[in-house]
C-alpha cells in the first residue's frame, strides 16, 4: 500500500500485541477500508466505527473520493444482490473497484 506520509504509514500499519482487532485497541487512531478505499478516525465505542475523514490529518494530502456510494448502487441495482451474504468474493476486498478502474 503506498502512503501519502511515513506518519499515516505508522498509524495504518501499527501492530497490537495484546488486541486482535483495531478497533480493540486504544493506540490504534485511523482505519482504511480497503472495499470502500476511504479512510477514517476509529470511534472506540466498543464497536466498529468509525468517522471518514478527506485528508490525512498529518500531511493533509487530499484521500481518494470513497467508493462506498458506487459499491451499493453497483450490488444493489446492477446486480440486484438483496442480502450480503450473497456476495461474490470480489467485493469482500479492493478487487471490485480495482477490477473495474474505479
Amino acid at each position: 500500500m503506498k502512503y501519502c506520509c511515513n506518519d499515516l504509514k505508522y498509524h495504518l500499519e501499527h501492530q497490537c500485541e495484546i488486541h486482535d482487532s483495531v478497533f480493540d485497541c486504544c493506540d490504534h487512531l485511523f482505519f482504511y477500508n480497503r472495499v470502500y478505499d476511504e479512510y477514517g478516525v476509529i470511534l472506540h465505542d466498543g464497536g466498529s466505527s468509525y468517522v471518514v475523514i478527506r485528508f490525512c490529518p498529518f500531511c493533509g494530502h487530499e484521500f481518494p473520493k470513497s467508493k462506498r456510494e458506487e459499491y451499493f448502487n453497483l450490488i444493489y441495482n446492477e446486480l440486484k444482490i438483496t442480502s450480503l451474504n450473497d456476495l461474490p468474493e470480489e467485493f469482500k476486498t479492493d478487487e471490485w473497484w480495482k477490477k473495474r478502474g474505479l
